[in-house]
C-alpha cells in the first residue's frame, strides 16, 4: 500500500513540473503581447510568426491608450509590450511603483511637420498658423523639429524635452502656435497652415509619414521599445523576443510596412 501511494506522489509531482504553460521543460511558451497602433501591427507582422516558428503561442493585444499597456504588464496579463520610449517608461514607472526594463528599441514613427498649403518649410509665409501638442513632450518635440530645421530658436539651456512656447527667442516669421490634443492634430490640417504631428496619430489618420515637410531625429532615449517587468528580464522567452526583433523577417517587414520610420542605431550597423 505504501508503495502505491508513492507512485501516486511521485507520478503527481512529475506532472507538476511538466505543467507550466504546457512546456514540459517549464518554459513559458504561451506569450501576450501588447502594443498600440502601429505597433501591435509591428508585433503582429514582425514578431509574432517568428516566435511562433520557435514553438510559442503567441496573442497580439491592442490598446488605445498610454496607461493600461504598463498596467497589464505589471498585472501579469501580459508578458511584453511595444509602445513606449524610455523617458516615458521611466517616469510612468516611478509614478506607479513599477520595476520595468527595457528589452530592445524598435523603428518609431516621428513627428513630423506637415502641411496642405506649402511644399517645403522654405516656402511658409508669415504668420501662419502651426498646431502644435497640447502635452508637454509632444509639444517640446513639435518645437524642436522647427528650431532644427532653422524655423525658429530657443536658448541653449533649454532642455529640448521640455521646450513650450515660452522658451522661443527668436520667431521670425510671427507664427502663431495652436496648441491641440495630440491625436487630434490631423485633423486640423485643413484649418491650418502647419501641424507638428506624431507619427502614430498620422497614421491611424491615413497621412503617409514620407510626405512629411520634415521628421524628427530621435535621441536613443525617445526611441520606442520592447518593454517587460524587470524580474522577467532574464526569461528565455524575453530572450526570443529580442531574437524576433533582430531578426531578417523583422527587418524586411519594416522595410515594405513601415516605412518613414526612424531606425535605431543597431538596424543600421
Amino acid at each position: 500500500m505504501k508503495k502505491v501511494v508513492l507512485l501516486i506522489i511521485l507520478i503527481g509531482l512529475l506532472a507538476a513540473c511538466g505543467s507550466d504553460d504546457g512546456s514540459a521543460s517549464g518554459e513559458k511558451k504561451e506569450l501576450v503581447l501588447g502594443g498600440t497602433i502601429p505597433y501591435s501591427d509591428m508585433l503582429e507582422e514582425g514578431v509574432k510568426p517568428y516566435l511562433e516558428e520557435q514553438g510559442y503561442t503567441v496573442t497580439i493585444e491592442e490598446f488605445n491608450d498610454y496607461v493600461q499597456p504598463n498596467k497589464a504588464l505589471d498585472n501579469g496579463s501580459l508578458d511584453a509590450n511595444l509602445f513606449q520610449h524610455q523617458v516615458y517608461m521611466d517616469a510612468f514607472a516611478e509614478e506607479n511603483d513599477m520595476e520595468l526594463s527595457s528589452v530592445i528599441t524598435v523603428p518609431t514613427a516621428p513627428i513630423g511637420i506637415y502641411s496642405n498649403e506649402y511644399d517645403s518649410l522654405d516656402e511658409i509665409e508669415e504668420g501662419s498658423t502651426v498646431a502644435v501638442a497640447n502635452d508637454p513632450t509632444n509639444l517640446a518635440r513639435g518645437l524642436t523639429v522647427l528650431k532644427d530645421n532653422g524655423v525658429i530658436e530657443f536658448s541653449e539651456d533649454v532642455d529640448p524635452l521640455r521646450a513650450s512656447e515660452k522658451d522661443i527667442t527668436s520667431n521670425p516669421l510671427n507664427l502663431q502656435f495652436e496648441p491641440v490634443e495630440a491625436a487630434q492634430l490631423p485633423r486640423t490640417l485643413d484649418s491650418v497652415d502647419v501641424a507638428a504631428i506624431n507619427g502614430n496619430f498620422a497614421i491611424s489618420a491615413g497621412i503617409d509619414l514620407t510626405t512629411a515637410l520634415v521628421r524628427d531625429e530621435l535621441p536613443e532615449n525617445i526611441i520606442n521599445r520592447v518593454v517587460v517587468k524587470t524580474e522577467n528580464l532574464d526569461a528565455e522567452y524575453v530572450a526570443d523576443i529580442k531574437e524576433a526583433v533582430e531578426s531578417d523577417h523583422f527587418k524586411e517587414v519594416i522595410e515594405e510596412q513601415f516605412q518613414g520610420f526612424h531606425q535605431p542605431d543597431w538596424m543600421s550597423e
